[in-house]
């Protein structure tokens, strides 16, 4: 490790029309059964009753607003206690299971994405019957779902999405699914989809574009493919600051240990010209996915940021990094940052804390 390093995404109220809501799948059916309950009914007739009980406790308090904020007027505060909920089976099985039918085509693909990443395979019959929904960013959610469940899907129209769709995000979502699905196969289609024209696309939204590809490529064993990776780190324009941005987080992601020395050069706030905080956070979290949790300290500059934003992503470096003083930081963030948002990102951001520590007890509550 560099020296210098070390010195320096609602209580379920399922009251009004939510109450109403009953949905197929799951074997027979899951049902709300009051304000704080989900019913998982079984083939056989066996019932599963999931509680959703507040407390005092400060993990338990963050869990209890997230739980909350997953039924929030805007999707995006949904999509991201969703997101934030992943970790705890248990508590987000239910909020996915009513999330799938969520109104927003957001909300619902993270939420099927979640299913798939925390193998809720109960929900197959619900999800199965997303792989028809008018939004491909669902529909591509949906295929990735299916697959981690075990079930046999068709990805031929993945492969129409990535190499034919006008919208480059769409194209996007289809080469992460290929990557996160581990399908070898799909490399020529994925260098295929690299040379192939991205209609109205910005030379910015080509160069995030390929950037996916080469992680889904990477991920498929494609070593060399770290490579165009790599050089995103060092933007020649400030309009390429967002593939740096991007990159960094793909490095973690990937776990590229021959890449730290790099972050922590992007970290470093005396260089003549220093990267905006959203880069140097990035560096902080990707950094943290690779076992090195020392950069709680570039949170701490931005804690304060005048940015609801960069306080949100400054909350969640503290949850993926150590520091004794980490959680009290999140706790006055958590009780009150002025953003929603960002309090939505404390919230998240204790879990995390809050789950690593568990995990090093050997506990999983």
């Amino acid at each position: 490790m560099n020296p210098a390093w070390k010195q320096t995404k609602r209580i379920v109220t399922l009251g009004s029309t939510l109450s109403l809501l009953a949905l197929s799948g799951c074997g027979a059916e899951i049902r709300p059964d009051g304000p704080k309950r989900v019913v998982f009914t079984d083939p056989d007739g066996n019932q599963r009753v999931v509680e959703v009980a507040p407390s005092s406790e400060l993990r338990a308090a963050a869990v209890d607003r997230l739980i909350e904020m997953s039924a929030d007027r805007n999707p995006q505060l949904r999509a991201n206690a969703i997101e934030a909920l992943a970790p705890i089976t248990e508590r987000v099985e239910p909020i996915v299971a009513l999330a799938i039918n969520d109104p927003n085509e957001g909300v619902r693909s993270v939420a099927v994405m979640v299913a798939g990443q925390r193998n809720l395979a109960t929900l197959a019959p619900s999800i199965r019957g997303l792989a028809q929904d008018p939004s491909p960013f669902v529909r591509s959610a949906a295929y990735y779902a299916l697959a981690r469940f075990g079930e046999e899907v068709d990805l031929s129209e993945l492969s129409s999405m990535l190499l034919e769709h006008s919208n480059h995000r769409v194209r996007s979502q289809a080469a992460y699914v290929l990557g996160e699905l581990g399908e070898r196969s799909a490399i020529p289609l994925l260098q295929q989809a690299a040379m192939t024209r991205v209609p109205m696309a910005s030379a910015i939204e080509r160069k995030i574009f390929r950037l996916q590809i080469a992680e889904a490529m990477y991920k498929l064993g494609h070593d060399e493919s770290i490579d165009t990776i790599r050089a995103a780190l060092y933007p020649s324009r400030a309009d390429e600051l967002e593939a740096t941005a991007l990159a960094v987080q793909i490095i973690g992601q990937v776990r590229d240990e021959a890449s730290i020395d790099q972050l922590i050069f992007l970290s470093d706030p005396d260089v003549d010209q220093p990267m905006p905080a959203e880069v140097r956070l990035g560096v902080a979290s990707s950094l943290a996915l690779m076992g090195h949790r020392e950069g709680a300290f570039v949170a701490m500059e931005f804690v304060s940021s005048n940015l609801d934003s960069v306080r949100a992503q400054a909350a969640s470096v503290l949850g993926k990094t150590d520091g004794a003083e980490n959680l009290g930081h999140l706790e006055m963030m958590f009780m009150n940052d002025r953003s929603t948002l960002a309090r939505v990102a404390a919230a998240g951001a204790i879990v995390d804390y809050t789950q690593r520590q568990l995990a090093r007890s050997g506990r999983n509550d």
